[in-house]
């Protein structure tokens, strides 16, 4: 078997190159988890679910990430609602969060959960979480303490990094 460390749109694709040449049983993932953030109540693990979606060809193929056609209702509304925005969950990429997060209240395991989201999206790999806890990413800049995501997305790599702080 091989075994793939991957995150990302790279390491998506990656294991989608792999995936063309290995047996769907001799491919293993292990998918980075320090990217994970909690929005709106809802546990959100891009990497997972970028490797989940390339692997079941549903991912969007012009931004590599989110669903193919997702529309953006849910969004647009709660953004109208008074919500911030600047984190763009698709209505059915929206459904793999809330079916994620009740599943991990239900006191399933990330890994659990991963799993059965892979089987209903019918991705034949094994898919695991780096780790079953919560460990999200923050970067400590020039306008303070960050989110990795809201650095990346929301200010768009722009405030000067003093520092990475993993929890």
């Amino acid at each position: 078997m091989i075994v793939a460390l991957a995150g990302g749109v790279g390491g998506s694709k990656l294991v989608l190159g792999f995936s063309k040449v290995l047996p769907v049983d001799q491919l293993g993932i292990i998918g980075n988890t320090g990217d994970d953030i909690e929005l709106f109540g809802l546990r959100i693990c891009p990497d997972l679910d970028t490797i989940t979606y390339t692997l079941s060809g549903m991912v969007n193929p012009c931004t590599g990430w989110g669903i193919r056609e997702d529309s953006f209702v849910c969004l647009e509304t709660i953004v109208k609602l008074g919500a911030p925005g600047w984190f763009k969950l698709g209505d059915q990429d929206l459904a793999t969060h809330l079916w994620r997060t009740l599943q991990l209240k239900q006191g399933l395991s990330l890994t659990q959960a991963t799993e059965n989201i892979c089987v209903s999206l019918g991705v034949g790999q094994t898919i695991l979480p780096m780790t079953d806890s919560y460990v999200p990413t923050y970067v400590l800049t020039d306008q303070g303490e960050l989110h990795l995501q809201e650095y990346l997305v929301r200010e768009a790599c722009r405030p000067t990094i003093r520092e990475f702080k993993f929890t």
